[in-house]
């Protein structure tokens, strides 16, 4: 990922604003070894590109997977829960 941040001149700091999270964030997601898809693609369209995954074979063509890890919107939080005690 960091590779991938430098080769589009972008800063930490940049990709931290762009993520909605702090630059320690923007660090440590550098450092994985073992991302999620959803935040590969997240922070991929954060640089302004688009995340496709392609499952190769040797007896087939490509195949383009779609559809996985697509970002939805934030889930709205529901507010407090309260619990209802019955007797």
């Amino acid at each position: 990922m960091q590779e991938l941040r430098q080769t589009r001149k972008l800063t930490q700091v940049r990709m931290a604003k762009e993520l909605g999270i702090g630059q320690d964030g923007v660090s440590k997601l550098e450092k994985l070894a073992d991302l999620m898809i959803s935040t590969v693609r997240r922070t991929v369209e954060a640089m302004g590109g688009s995340l496709s995954l392609v499952g190769e074979f040797p007896d087939r063509d490509p195949v383009v997977l779609s559809g996985i890890a697509d970002v939805g919107p934030d889930p709205k939080p529901t507010g407090r829960r309260h619990t209802q005690v019955h007797a």
